[in-house]
């Protein structure tokens, strides 16, 4: 099969090409002037978006996010590629056995490619080898309670025992970085009380920390869900010294700011929480000065009771924000990233992060594409949204960028607006 457009965002920039499929992979680039099966004249193709922490919570609370739900919402969002957190599901994906568990649990479901984070958590370190041979992509763990009773979090010394455990291997280790010790009460209905619940200082000192225990170690550890700019300052240090620590921020940090955030609103709330105007304007600065190894939703949704909208109470809610159908559009309405931009952050990046081929027009590789129009608007209603609950703070929001068709290793599985054909996603194993 052929594929032609006037903007295709090929390796070596943004240019009129066709792509040329054989079976599941591109074969080459070549001319526009090549026959085509389809012309998809002046819509861009990308590469198929890959988010590295998406939060699918099956087995054990499908009703929170199940697979099929969760994987056809990535694919209506332009996402051919999930690897999914290991601690709201139960069992967690803490063991060979666990990990089994979930390819189970998503066997014939995906839409689109998963692939799999096991979790760190006290007492499983020699665990985790064992589950990388199984598949495991890296590992997530908490330096703070995570809000489930199934996922234990690592103090200082257990943080040094999971890097040790993986030096050598190239797996990362994901760290939820806040400190406890920071932390202080919340308050009802009050977003600035939460906002200062979690002040950047819990964040600034677990980032602290790990940067000096991954310089002990040499293993490799990469901050989920930057929030606070003021970390930007560490992460540039360990680019600079050449020690292995990366970060990723998400669309909400990048697209919301406190200020604007009403009370009784607990559908904005998550961990870290988002912050002020300045801070977001600093995390623009830090993607400027390439400092952020990716832009990933952390798409981690919860039933509408656990939410509380029915009483506002923030204190009280769960924390997570579902965006993994929009962060394409959410990102390019922003108006701040070229599409190399977006593919290097949102394909190429993440895709780094968890160490798969994916993520690239390049020969060889899978031919997941995503075929969309940057020019055209729409707005985040109800109908739209392919997640299991349709609750987002995105909700009314209006955004740029309407995604037209996705290609899953060479077949369409979204078009206009609906899936096409049946689940065939695979599970991507180490």
């Amino acid at each position: 099969m052929i594929l032609r457009s006037r903007r295709v965002v090929a390796p070596d920039g943004v240019r009129a090409a066709s792509i040329h499929i054989d079976g599941e992979h591109i074969e080459r680039i070549g001319d526009y002037g090549d026959p085509a099966d389809v012309d998809y004249g002046d819509l861009v193709i990308m590469p198929g978006l890959v988010d590295s922490h998406v939060h699918v919570n099956e087995p054990g609370r499908a009703e929170w996010e199940g697979f099929e739900s969760a994987t056809r919402a990535a694919a209506a969002g332009g996402v051919t590629t999930i690897v999914d957190m290991p601690l709201n599901s139960i069992p967690p994906t803490t063991s060979v056995a666990a990990l089994q568990a979930k390819v189970e649990a998503m066997s014939g479901k995906c839409w689109v490619d998963v692939g799999l984070w096991g979790g760190a958590v006290p007492g499983n370190a020699p665990q985790l080898q064992p589950m990388l041979r199984e598949g495991a992509l890296g590992f997530k763990c908490f330096l703070v309670d995570p809000g489930v009773a199934e996922f234990g979090f690592l103090d200082g010394p257990g943080l040094e025992a999971a890097l040790r455990e993986l030096r050598g291997t190239e797996a990362p280790l994901l760290v939820h970085a806040e400190l406890p010790q920071y932390i202080g009460p919340a308050s009802g209905t009050s977003y600035r009380a939460y906002l200062k619940s979690r002040p950047p200082l819990a964040e600034d000192a677990a980032i602290d920390l790990v940067h000096g225990t991954v310089r002990r170690t040499g293993a490799r550890a990469h901050i989920v869900h930057l929030s606070s700019a003021n970390a930007l300052a560490t992460i540039a240090k360990a680019r600079d010294d050449r020690i292995p620590l990366t970060a990723e921020t998400t669309p909400h940090y990048l697209h919301f700011e406190s200020e604007k955030i009403p009370d009784g609103a607990p559908q904005f709330k998550c961990a870290p929480p988002i912050r002020d105007h300045a801070n977001r304007e600093e995390l623009w600065g830090g993607i400027d000065d390439e400092l952020l190894a990716g832009i990933v939703s952390d798409h981690s949704p919860c039933t509408p009771e656990l939410k509380h909208l029915h009483d506002g109470n923030v204190e009280r809610a769960w924390g997570g924000i579902a965006s993994l159908q929009f962060g394409l559009p959410i990102i390019w309405s922003s108006g701040r990233l070229s599409l190399e931009h977006i593919v290097r952050l949102m394909c190429e990046g993440p895709a780094s992060i968890a160490g798969i081929r994916k993520g690239a027009i390049k020969p060889g590789y899978d031919a997941d594409l995503v075929v969309w129009s940057p020019e055209e608007w729409f707005r985040v209603t109800p109908d739209l949204v392919q997640h299991r609950h349709k609750l987002t703070p995105y909700a009314g929001e209006k955004l740029r960028g309407v995604v037209k068709a996705t290609y899953l290793r060479g077949r369409k599985v979204w078009q206009d607006g609906r899936a096409i054909g049946s689940p065939f996603g695979r599970w991507l194993r180490k």
